[in-house]
């Protein structure tokens, strides 16, 4: 009996010695990441190459998560869209070892405006007194706005100095349309893609 009274002993100490070494261990860790850089600006090269401007703030909650928010410019014409701009703000948690970095997964909104120039088609029709009015075409100016929910993923690198390097692509569905011209469809779903560089500070 004494004996597994000193075996029980043996194991006590040497669990709370464990727990002791662990706490320490923690400390230590949680120290370390207490002093990282939390504040990131970032550019999308790929918008750049493709006739919009993209810019990008983020700030490190914690270790683990960060919020942030972009904003886009159309700078060329893209098909019948003559401008437009978007604005999506979003939170990320991050599962790489380093702080606020490798894989992250994100939820993010987003509000897009744009103006284009759209056809339409007026469908022909019988007047009252039989005659047949042929449809015709015409064009008029669109204003369409949009407002979408979403989730993405990425990865993100970043070296010593704060050069920091991501890609990521979001998906999301429009859950509200408004246009100037009634009764057209839009697709409901929409997203966003980055190959992005910036600093961290």
């Amino acid at each position: 009996m004494k004996k597994q009274i000193q075996h029980y002993e043996k194991n006590y100490y040497l669990f709370a010695f464990s727990l002791f070494c662990i706490k320490g261990f923690s400390q230590n860790e949680k120290k370390e990441v207490k002093d990282f850089k939390k504040n990131e600006i970032k550019v999308n090269a790929l918008y750049l190459i493709l006739g919009a401007f993209e810019v990008a703030y983020e700030r490190a909650v914690d270790d683990e998560s960060a919020v942030g928010g972009s904003v886009l410019f159309l700078l060329d014409k893209a098909g019948d869209t003559t401008s437009g701009f978007a604005l999506s703000p979003y939170y990320r948690f991050y599962f790489g070892a380093k702080p606020v970095s490798g894989f992250f997964m994100e939820g993010f909104s987003m509000y897009q405006n744009a103006t284009r120039n759209s056809s339409y088609y007026n469908v022909g029709y019988y007047d009252s007194n039989g005659n047949y009015v042929y449809g015709s075409n015409y064009n008029k100016q669109e204003k369409v706005s949009a407002l979408a929910l979403g989730i993405g993923l990425g990865g993100k690198w970043y070296t010593k100095r704060g050069v920091m390097f991501e890609i990521n692509c979001g998906i999301g569905r429009n859950i509200s349309i408004s246009s100037n011209i009634p009764n057209t469809d839009y697709n409901k779903i929409t997203g966003k893609i980055g190959i992005t560089a910036g600093y961290r500070f």
